[in-house]
């Protein structure tokens, strides 16, 4: 990892506020002037340097030139003090090691304790002892994880170059590489069923997705409400339109969408077809290499105080060149890390649109979505309420807009929806989905209404102009609502809902007031289109973008761990070994398995990570275009790499000990958490929701215990223990109904 520049030897550029949202990198350097080639310096001291006065396990400086050496790691916020020395190591690691003289180094809130004083070294001779000086220079800064994340990732990349880097990103193979295949095609049954295992969890896209929602509590309380009669008004902001886009129209567009102090997505996007981002640089032939470097993994050390300065300071190379959703979203995801909080005031997102128009299915995701970021999101239901203060069985006419009975009756189980949800984001709630038709002025200024002063208000409107998807969606309707699970006629339960549907027509008023995104036929399959307008803020910012990119075609997203590596065998974390011989048979089967059961599927395509270990699983695989992302990597060990956990257990107590405590936020010493792989993973799931043709997924346990908990729409903390075996594909289908999942167990 790079230092700063040594003009201030001996001091700091500032003091450490843990309050800032960053981390203090401290990088230590030594110099001698009288060279000694055969010495290597190092470091040793307490957490989380090293972990103990072990001189055994000391952190070796690396040499940045023929005079100095050079040590960096990060302090993080809740170790007030830090003790460490330096100490000299022959080269054969024979020779005693010596410790320098004088007291411990102490590093207190920022500072060192008596300056960066010189290191000296009393080296034992045969005759007369040897005095050696170093001069010592101290840098340090206040950084953003994410910078730390890059700098650290671009560190080993440069220290330990993997063997198969030259192995094209993205390539079509006529024929598999390498040597005979010993696995035939016939040892892996066309019957791809005989591989099926059973689920950890059951799948629950056959569940009623509004069954899924925020259980009722306020029901039998005599909640007391205003309906406003107030018309809204047009706001003078003025309204602009999105279209699903493949690439954003310039890097002045993701500057202005991404400050996190005032998002105005004022951009326009072209609809460049529905293709996947990959698919128009991918041709028979053509080995044009595209590696993926999504926010993670940076060519060098970047400092910036904003995010425009990180917009600014940010350079890709085109031979890696980045998909602008990716991008934009990882920027977003450097922008929360280095703003800290993302907004104080609560926020709603309240459904607009006539029946079968998904909008459950679209709250649904992005309920999934949020929660997956961390961000305290709940979904209010209103049809729930109605059914259970008023019951399953209401026909057509209680839906008409000139029953008063019946329009006070939906008002009513509106009102008590939405006094949940704001008791519940009084309780510490951020990201309430409020799910209904508020197909009416009246209803959405009730809305405004309940919510001022108390959360910040953003419809999101769902239309479709498709009548057979609309054909589509009511026969989904009257398959799973509970509104017709008494209805034995099916036909009869479908003149219902499309009579009831009649009379939402009737009194329907498109959202023009406040601030409101409107989803215009993305459903279709054709791309659709996006309009926003008065939309501010980080995470509306954040919302919008997902919107953009999500759709509701169906395919399935296969994903895998790679197969058996040398590593895995020696119980090892972390680095990047090749296979083993088990690990090779499984890449086998798995190009078998493949090909098989996406023979029909060309525009399919095949993500790994940059370690050698997925490549290599990948190589057998032939006739899909390969892609490699640095997201996909496993989480960074940092110092606990190519150990074991008996040895961290052994040699770092108390790292194992607080490994063990809290899996989802420990942080390996200059390493990552779980939460550090989601955030960036997250342009991954971007780039997943976009796609609409199969993709398999090769990548690492914790990558893709992460990537399941998306899919799954598992809690957080449950992600570290999340099943994810060797040798077997967890196959998602995602889709209007929902997420199905099977499993294939390859190999036992």
């Amino acid at each position: 990892m790079g230092g700063g520049s040594s003009k201030n030897p001996g001091g700091f550029s500032g003091d450490f506020d843990s309050d800032s949202g960053g981390q203090l990198y401290v990088s230590l350097k030594i110099e001698n002037l009288k060279i000694r080639d055969d010495l290597i310096p190092h470091v040793f001291g307490s957490i989380p340097i090293v972990g103990s006065w072990d001189s055994s396990r000391s952190l070796s400086m690396e040499r940045e030139s023929a005079l100095t050496w050079e040590l960096s790691f990060v302090v993080p916020p809740n170790h007030g003090t830090l003790v460490f020395k330096f100490l000299l190591k022959s080269k054969d690691m024979e020779s005693p090691y010596v410790v320098e003289e004088g007291e411990d180094r102490l590093l207190t809130g920022g500072k060192l304790e008596g300056g960066a004083r010189a290191a000296v070294f009393r080296l034992p001779g045969c005759c007369d002892e040897e005095l050696l000086e170093y001069r010592v220079f101290v840098i340090a800064d206040i950084v953003s994880p994410f910078d730390l994340a890059a700098s650290w990732r671009a560190y080993k990349e440069n220290l330990r170059p993997s063997t198969v880097r030259g192995v094209p990103d993205i390539c079509i193979n006529a024929a598999p590489e390498g040597g005979p295949e010993n696995v035939s095609a016939a040892s892996l049954e066309l019957d791809l069923e005989r591989y099926v295992v059973p689920s950890p969890t059951c799948s629950t896209a056959d569940v009623y997705a509004a069954n899924l929602t925020e259980a009722p509590r306020s029901l039998g309380h005599n909640s007391v409400f205003t309906i406003c009669d107030a018309s809204g008004g047009s706001p003078n902001s003025s309204e602009v339109e999105f279209h699903t886009a493949n690439h954003i129209a310039s890097d002045k567009n993701i500057g202005t969408m991404l400050n996190p102090s005032k998002v105005s997505l004022n951009s326009v996007m072209a609809n460049k077809g529905s293709d996947g981002m990959f698919s128009p640089l991918v041709k028979q032939g053509d080995q044009r290499a595209l590696s993926v470097d999504c926010g993670f993994g940076s060519p060098r050390f970047i400092k910036s105080a904003t995010v425009s300065g990180f917009l600014s300071d940010l350079k890709y190379s085109e031979a890696k060149a980045m998909p602008a959703a990716a991008g934009a979203v990882a920027a977003a995801a450097v922008a929360d890390q280095m703003q800290g909080p993302k907004e104080d005031q609560c926020l709603a997102i309240v459904l607009v649109g006539l029946p079968a128009r998904g909008k459950t299915f679209t709250a649904v995701k992005l309920t999934r979505y949020l929660r997956w970021l961390g961000h305290e999101t709940k979904h209010f239901n209103v049809g729930k309420y109605r059914r259970l203060k008023h019951g399953v069985n209401q026909a057509a006419e209680f839906f008409r807009g000139d029953n008063p009975e019946g329009v006070e009756a939906r008002n009513e189980v509106a009102a008590l929806a939405m006094e949940d949800m704001l008791s519940w984001m009084q309780e510490g709630g951020q990201v309430g989905v409020f799910d209904a038709t508020n197909s009416t002025k009246r209803r959405r200024n009730m809305i405004m209404k309940m919510a001022e002063g108390k959360c910040k208000i953003i419809f999101l409107e769902t239309i479709c102009n498709d009548e057979r998807i609309i054909e589509r969606n009511i026969r989904l309707k009257i398959q799973q609502s509970p509104d017709y699970e008494e209805e034995t006629d099916f036909e009869a339960g479908i003149r219902d809902f499309k009579e009831r549907l009649a009379n939402y027509e009737k009194v329907y008023e498109p959202v023009e007031e406040g601030s409101y995104v409107k989803m215009i036929d993305k459903v279709s399959g054709n791309g659709g289109q996006i309009q926003v307008n008065n939309i501010s803020g980080y995470l509306p910012g954040r919302i919008v973008f997902f919107l953009v990119n999500t759709h509701l075609t169906p395919r399935p997203i296969l994903l895998t761990r790679h197969g058996e590596s040398q590593d895995n065998v020696r119980g090892r974390i972390g680095g990047d070994a090749i296979l083993s011989e088990a690990g090779e048979v499984y890449s086998r089967k798995l190009a078998n398995f493949i090909n098989k059961r996406l023979k029909s599927e060309k525009a399919a395509s095949i993500w790994t990570s940059t370690l050698q270990r997925t490549i290599l699983t990948a190589t057998p695989i032939v006739g899909f275009p390969k892609i490699q992302w640095r997201a996909l990597e496993e989480i960074n060990a940092g110092a606990c790499d190519g150990m074991t956990y008996e040895e961290i257990k052994r040699n770092m107590p108390e790292e194992y000990e607080s490994r063990r405590k809290d899996k989802l936020r420990y942080r390996y010493p200059r390493g990552e958490s779980y939460l550090d792989v989601i955030q960036r993973l997250e342009p991954v799931i971007i780039e997943l929701e976009r796609q609409r043709a199969p993709v398999v997924v090769i990548s690492h346990q914790a990558v893709l215990r992460a990537l399941y908990a998306y899919f799954a729409d598992r809690p957080l903390k449950e992600i570290p223990q999340i099943e994810v075996p060797l040798h077997t594909i967890i196959e998602i289908q995602m889709g209007v109904t929902g997420v199905q999942e099977k499993r294939y167990k390859l190999m036992d």
